[in-house]
């Protein structure tokens, strides 16, 4: 099965889909701040409304409540783990499209957190789903890119490794 979709090789197109992804969750998470109230969900759907929120934490607002030290700590781990797709991006061979795209989502997503977390002490998260009086934690556009690219990388891992074997 064929991967590639730039025979080029070209790298920048990737760097490229990343920065296109951080400026889409900067831009919409200036406008969740600019139009929705803190903590008050504007319902779209039944199962879907907007919702202004601050994660000091990581996903899930894992350690939100941990006095500080976190912000720094995920910070830096999101900085090493953008450094390392970086080079891992910049490795990639020409015809590896399919993993260029999953690595360049991840890092998008990563950065446009890493911007929330250095500049503003907290991620700006503003979309919440829900079903009856189930909610799934508050998330933004560059969690979705992370969880995304995730899935394509798995995608990646099980499905295009097996057709080169």
């Amino acid at each position: 099965m064929k991967r590639s979709l730039n025979q080029s090789g070209s790298k920048l197109i990737w760097l490229g889909l990343t920065l296109l992804l951080v400026l889409l969750d900067q831009a919409t998470k200036y406008l969740a701040e600019q139009h929705l109230d803190y903590a008050q969900p504007q319902t779209l759907l039944p199962v879907f409304d907007l919702t202004l929120v601050y994660n000091k934490g990581a996903a899930f607002s894992f350690l939100a409540d941990a006095g500080g030290w976190q912000r720094w700590f995920f910070a830096l781990l999101a900085a090493a783990v953008s450094l390392a797709l970086v080079v891992w991006i910049k490795r990639l061979k020409p015809n590896e499209t399919f993993l260029a795209i999953a690595l360049a989502m991840i890092l998008g997503g990563a950065l446009g957190n890493l911007y929330d977390r250095v500049v503003l002490g907290y991620v700006i998260d503003f979309i919440s789903v829900h079903y009856d009086r189930y909610y799934f934690p508050a998330f933004n556009l560059a969690d979705s890119a992370i969880c995304v690219g995730a899935a394509l990388l798995i995608i990646e891992t099980f499905v295009y490794q097996k057709t080169e074997d």
